[in-house]
């Protein structure tokens, strides 16, 4: 099974569309500067890494803009 599960992050951010969209721009960060906000990430890969911080509430989406 794929961590973290769709349905865990879907508690934190409720639109696919912007999950995917935060996760993929986070990812590219990561690629060009190895900053993470997680301690022992799980994933080996950046968009996993991503996900793990959006599911720890390290990374959150701004509502206003």
């Amino acid at each position: 099974m794929l961590e973290p599960s769709i349905d865990a992050l879907q508690g934190k951010i409720k639109s696919k569309y912007t999950l995917v969209t935060l996760s993929a721009r986070r990812a590219r960060q990561l690629l060009e500067e190895d900053n993470l906000l997680i301690e022992e990430p799980k994933s080996l890969k950046f968009v996993g890494k991503a996900l793990e911080e959006i599911l720890d509430e390290k990374l959150t989406v701004d509502k206003s803009e």
